[in-house]
């Protein structure tokens, strides 16, 4: 695991420890909607982080971005997988979507190293 990505991770969690702990009941549902919807269903999950993945470089959020490529390389999607997701969030997104399209790769290739 690259340093980059234990950092996310350790970060990502410490937050969300952060946010959790206030008892906002509206808050804890919509993390338990966020969590739910990225499981096994008639999609499986390996698809919906794809598509969370494409969601998310349109809308430009590279801490999405980040977690959706970790996951991504944590359910065995491969190289040409990846390249076939970024292109499809490109062409929706735009050419405003590089410059997170690179920080995507960037991360990619670390996780290969």
């Amino acid at each position: 695991m690259s340093e980059r990505v234990k950092k996310f991770k350790e970060e990502r969690e410490r937050l969300n420890e952060i946010v959790l702990a206030r008892e906002n009941l509206n808050i804890k549902r919509f993390f338990g909607l966020d969590s739910a919807v990225y499981r096994d269903g008639a999609l499986d999950a390996k698809t919906k982080e794809l598509l969370g993945l494409v969601a998310s470089l349109v809308l430009r959020c590279d801490d999405c971005i980040a977690y959706h490529v970790i996951r991504a390389k944590e359910l065995g999607i491969g190289d040409q997988e990846f390249d076939e997701v970024m292109s499809i969030g490109l062409v929706v997104g735009g050419s405003i979507t590089i410059p997170h399209l690179r920080r995507a790769y960037r991360l990619w290739e670390e996780m290969k190293a």
